[in-house]
């Protein structure tokens, strides 16, 4: 069932209706005693100073001291409130749509960048969080409104009358002139998460665009991202000034005609001095209600727009389904894959049998991807079956597929923290620490495995990174473990010597080698090629180097 904005805004402040609840009434306390302050005003003008009675004025004044007191201490525990409110709403939010975007089903990142659904995941749920903040004081400009409105009735029936039937269509008409705010909100948003994504991207890819000389058609591209983005953003700007012009301009003439009335009801003395004071004070007052709408109304208007676009990521479909099939327990780690289509791969048939290391050959990058997608069930083939101990993992919930086959992906990255941390404490923590010839990049490193490293590994090397990516891998000790080109930035001293490593380190289990590198292939049982999307022969290393096609991809 999908979730659309509103429902994403209503589930949002459901969550924290208690905080909402309490910030609202402690807010109305106060918005209710700045508008009793004229009239406390009033009274002690007709009661003490008219009368010239020192004791009614001291009471008088000790009212209005408790008055603001109490004003006072209800604003700081409901702005508490309504901030607690906000932000376990925003928290809430970014854990449903890591949530989503973390799902085994997979789906939420497409059509998005990564830095696109970071934004959304941070500055989309902190304004839809926002509302659950700014709806306490919307309430509470309201209570002030019916305070407002009871003490003009008690003094004069057409002033609490032009209140309370002016106020509904003016907070109809802060509504329709919201719209406009909404819609280019939500344009920003976009404009900004996607410069984001590209700025993300580009700085991921720093290396590789220095090593082709690409620099400049990079500043280029986020030049004229970050453009679009700015035009975008004062777009909104323009909205959000003409917004709160139009409510200011707005107010200045209710509040006019307020004092207008009052004033012309004390001139013909239906209202006392006092009741003209206070009538006066209650119009200025009326500015402060009228300035919480038009900040809560612009603020709706954000949080309406980063809703939506929340929505649509927690609506994505997943690349796949779930399945009702279980995986033996232990698996035995015998893959058939049948017939398989996807992409580029056509009627791809092959087998690695328990306790194998068979190496995959792929001619075609392309070709490797779609095969990878299709053992890890990070997608499911167009045609074909792929069979793990006899079960087709398209019948098999994603999750429990990954805790049986691991793909460990070529451009796997690091977290920031220690190598011993990235690498995990599983049952081979340590032997694969020298599978991977991490034992090497320690020896070089200040703390050794204790070293840290920072966001995605950068300040080691590629061929560090790999190696400890591999480690990770190599840890966990999967039935099935599925690895792609794990070696690349290796020298092929390192090379062979984690080609021996690995192979004896999975001895039992089984490994499919996704590579084009002589050594890691030369320590397999077997290999298969893999050229134009379909597999066009199988044997050991040896026996298939003497093919051309074979050459092309792995000796060349």
């Amino acid at each position: 069932m999908s979730t659309t904005g509103r429902e994403v805004l209503r589930r949002s402040i459901a969550g924290q209706r208690r905080s909402v609840t309490l910030a609202s009434l402690l807010t109305a306390g106060h918005q209710g005693g700045e508008a009793l302050v004229p009239v406390v005003i009033g009274v002690i003008i007709d009661q003490a100073v008219a009368g010239a009675s020192v004791l009614t004025l001291v009471l008088w004044l000790a009212v209005l001291g408790v008055l603001f007191a109490a004003l006072s201490t209800s604003y700081r525990h409901g702005a508490r409130f309504a901030e607690r409110a906000g932000e376990r709403a925003g928290h809430e939010l970014r854990l449903d749509i890591a949530r989503r975007v973390l799902h085994p089903g997979g789906g939420a990142e497409a059509g998005n960048l990564a830095g696109e659904l970071v934004s959304i995941g941070t500055s989309d749920a902190k304004r839809v969080g926002q509302v659950n903040q700014v709806l306490p004081f919307g309430a509470a400009a309201l209570a002030g409104l019916l305070v407002t409105a009871i003490a003009l009735l008690t003094r004069s029936l057409p002033l609490g009358l032009l209140v309370l039937l002016g106020t509904p269509p003016m907070l109809y008409l802060a509504h329709l002139i919201g719209k406009p705010l909404e819609r280019r909100s939500e344009a920003e948003q976009e404009r900004s998460a996607f410069a984001s994504g590209v700025a993300t991207d580009l700085v991921a890819g720093l290396r590789v665009l220095k090593g082709i000389g690409a620099e400049r058609a990079a500043i280029d591209r986020y030049r004229r991202t970050s453009q679009d983005s700015l035009r975008a953003t004062l777009r909104a700007a323009r909205a959000q000034a003409w917004h709160n012009g139009a409510l200011l301009a707005l107010t200045g003439i209710f509040i006019a005609v307020v004092a207008l009335v009052g004033g012309n009801l004390a001139a013909a003395g239906q209202i006392s001095v006092g009741d003209l004071v206070a009538a006066v004070g209650l119009a200025q007052y009326l500015i402060t209600p009228f300035s919480i709408f038009s900040w809560v109304n612009g603020e709706l208007a954000q949080g309406r727009a980063s809703a939506g676009r929340i929505a649509d990521v927690l609506n994505a479909p997943s690349s796949v389904g779930a399945g009702e099939a279980e995986l033996p327990v232990p698996a035995s780690g015998h893959v058939r894959v049948d017939r398989l289509s996807r992409g580029a791969l056509r009627d791809v048939e092959f087998e690695a049998r328990p306790g194998e290391l068979l190496g995959v050959v792929a001619t075609d990058a392309a070709a490797a991807t779609d095969l990878l997608d299709c053992l890890g069930r990070a997608a499911d083939p167009a045609d074909g079956k792929v069979f793990v101990d006899s079960v087709d993992l398209s019948t098999v919930d994603p999750s429990r597929v990954r805790e049986v086959v691991l793909v460990a992906a070529h451009d796997a990255d690091l977290f920031a923290g220690t190598i011993v941390e990235n690498v995990g404490n599983g049952p081979f923590a340590d032997e694969a620490l020298t599978a991977a010839a991490v034992d090497e990049v320690a020896s070089a490193l200040p703390d050794g495995v204790s070293t840290s490293v920072t966001e995605r590994g950068r300040s080691l090397s590629g061929g560090q990174r790999q190696r400890v990516a591999l480690a990770r891998a190599l840890a966990v000790d999967a039935p099935v473990l599925v690895l792609h080109d794990p070696t690349t930035a290796v020298d092929t001293v390192t090379e062979a010597r984690i080609a021996a490593g690995l192979a004896q380190l999975r001895r039992g289990r089984t490994t499919i080698l996704v590579t084009t590198s002589p050594a890691l292939l030369s320590a397999t049982d077997r290999v298969v090629l893999l050229d134009g999307g379909r597999i066009v022969e199988q044997g050991s290393h040896a026996e298939l180097a003497v093919r051309a096609d074979y050459q092309a991809a792995v000796l060349a």
